[in-house]
């Protein structure tokens, strides 16, 4: 799954509390700040825990910065160890 947040999702500490947020969940994957000022999650499950994982980002807090969010469900590639935060 690859989701692109956009809003006032940079700067508000997003990454950190998606990051956070992945710990409580079978996936994989890495979030990262765009130059566009939004931000990319690649995340890696079962649809149901992606699902989850997606809702419980906005319920962390997050809902009120996000304005959008382009999903995008494609096959795992497997590529990603753990949940990092890219730079």
């Amino acid at each position: 799954m690859q989701v692109i947040y956009s809003g006032y999702v940079q700067g508000v500490g997003f990454r950190y509390t998606v990051k956070s947020v992945a710990a409580g969940f079978e996936v994989t994957g890495t979030v990262r700040n765009l130059l566009d000022s939004r931000v990319e999650l690649v995340a890696e499950g079962s649809r149901e825990e992606l699902e989850a994982f997606r809702k419980a980002i906005r319920e962390a807090g997050l809902d009120h910065f996000i304005r959008g969010e382009e999903i995008l469900w494609s096959e795992p590639t497997g590529g990603f160890r753990g949940f990092e935060i890219v730079r």
